[in-house]
């Protein structure tokens, strides 16, 4: 049975291999420093999906301020189901679980971006499930 909980520092080890496969490899270390500061920012939120005892996917949620519209809206930062366990609900049950959250923060909307990659067509798929829209093209630069 998937359990939606919030995800502890006992998860680590577990968040890293999800953080590789979602194609941001980390090491225990790092994403331990990550996490509590992540953990320790009043505006984020980390949801696991935990299978007897095995966390099998995350979402990490931020909250924001539009300076467009009234109220709050939720990003989803990150998102990902153990490559072994999709297409058996564990990404539907965390986005509701994130969804939930969102309301309980007083949210008017939820985001998220996802790359524009080959490999992220079946995750566009499932968003578009969800009630989702595509709506808009990210833009990045790095600044170190």
């Amino acid at each position: 049975m998937i359990i939606i909980r919030k995800a502890t520092i006992k998860d680590i080890p577990e968040l890293v291999i999800l953080m590789e496969q979602l194609g941001y490899p980390t090491s225990v270390d790092k994403m331990k420093l990550r996490f509590n500061a992540i953990n320790n920012n009043p505006s984020y939120h980390t949801l696991v999906a935990d299978l007897e005892g095995k966390v099998v996917g995350m979402t990490g949620l931020n909250t924001g301020l539009f300076y467009e519209y009234d109220g709050s809206y939720v990003w989803i930062v990150a998102f990902i189901v153990d490559t072994n366990y999709r297409r058996k609900g564990i990404g539907k049950k965390l986005i509701q679980e994130a969804e939930c959250w969102a309301r309980e923060q007083g949210a008017i909307a939820i985001a998220l971006n996802s790359g524009n990659r080959e490999e992220r067509k079946d995750a566009h798929q499932f968003y578009l499930s969800m009630g989702y829209k595509a709506k808009s093209i990210g833009f990045g630069k790095s600044l170190i």
